[in-house]
Parts: structure tokens; sequence; C-alpha cells
């Protein structure tokens, strides 16, 4: 990982002390499946079962990076598929902070649960984990610091932007762009898109 994460580093993508670190912390090759193994240093989308992937290591740190997270917040990851972002988030917000994983299809949700689960997050209750739609947001835990989202949709779903916190930041895929999103006011929001990604589609049912 060490490899990979110089490489991010040289070339822009992980800048920050917070999401260097979590990268260097949380081996990737823990989240992709074991005849895959040997690609998890590589730069590149990696299947994980049911047309989903666990992200290129250089989307997932150009996201982590507009989403700006901080110890102690409170962070919603819809499609947590294999568990690897959750992790990373869970890594950041540290010990008095909380991440709530969505995951709607089952089997991908047993499998990022148990991934994590191996790392304590759950255990020190930083990590909860809910087998479900996320077309909704998650509303029990809301408003959150800050949304991240791993699956491509066509708008910018309302629930997301009512439970995002004033002054908060979501970072999602908006068809082929990454969009950032910071919420001023409770119906004002900044938005930054960039384009030129391919993200697996937001899925509403199993």
């Amino acid at each position: 990982m060490g490899r990979l994460v110089d490489d991010l580093i040289r070339n822009g993508y992980l800048r920050t002390n917070n999401v260097i670190d979590a990268f260097l912390a949380i081996p990737r090759e823990e989240f992709v499946q074991n005849d895959l193994k040997k690609n998890a240093d590589s730069n590149i989308a990696l299947p994980i079962g049911h047309g989903q992937t666990i992200s290129q290591p250089m989307v997932v740190a150009f996201m982590l990076e507009l989403l700006d997270v901080q110890k102690g917040q409170h962070i919603l990851d819809v499609g947590s598929g294999s568990g690897w972002t959750t992790a990373l988030l869970a890594n950041i917000v540290g010990k008095n902070g909380k991440v709530i994983a969505i995951e709607i299809l089952k089997d991908l949700f047993e499998k990022g649960k148990y991934n994590v689960e191996k790392l304590d997050f759950i255990k020190n209750g930083i990590v909860d984990f809910y087998c479900q739609s996320a077309e909704n947001g998650f509303e029990k835990n809301a408003p959150y610091d800050r949304i991240l989202v791993s699956a491509s949709a066509n708008k910018i779903p309302d629930s997301f932007k009512q439970q995002l916190a004033i002054g908060g930041k979501m970072v999602l895929p908006i068809n082929d762009e990454i969009w950032f999103v910071e919420k001023r006011t409770e119906n004002d929001f900044e938005i930054k898109k960039f384009p030129g990604f391919v993200f697996v589609p937001f899925v509403k049912n199993s």
C-alpha cells in the first residue's frame, strides 16, 4: 500500500495528513476478493460481486479530499460495498466520531460489515451498518456533517440535502461527474462539478 500511497501523493490526489494516514492504516487488500488481492495495490477499480466494485484508489482519494472529513464528525456513507470507504472514514473521525454505513445488497452488506468488524470500528461504537435502501437517506441519525455516496445518480436526492447539516459537505457522483456540495443555509447549496468519472449506478431496490 505504501507504493500506491506514494503514487497518489506524487500525483496530487492525496494531500492532507488525515486522509494519507487513513490510506496507510487501512489496507485495501483486506476489502477485495481473495483471488484479486494481488491487485489490491493497483490503481484500478476491482469487482466485489453483484455488478459492484471497490472504487479506484485515485477516485476514493479525490472524493475524501473534497469531503474534508474531520475528527469527531458524524458521517453517512452511502453504498458502503466492501467497507473500504467506511473504514477509511472511521479512521479519520476517530473514537468520538460516527459513521453510518448503508448498503442495500445483503451479500455486500454482510461482507462489508465483516471486513470492518476486523478493525474493531464496530465494537468500539464508531461504525453502524444498515442493510437497506439509501434512497431516502437515513433520517434516524441526521443531520450529518458529511455525506459520501459511492454510486451514481441522476440528481441529488432531496433527502440527502435535508439530512446534511448546515455547513456540512457532501460528495457524490452525478452521472459521469463528481459533485461537491456544501450546505450554506437550509435552501442554499454551493455545488462544484468535476467531470470525467465512471461509477456503478445507484441501486434503489435489491
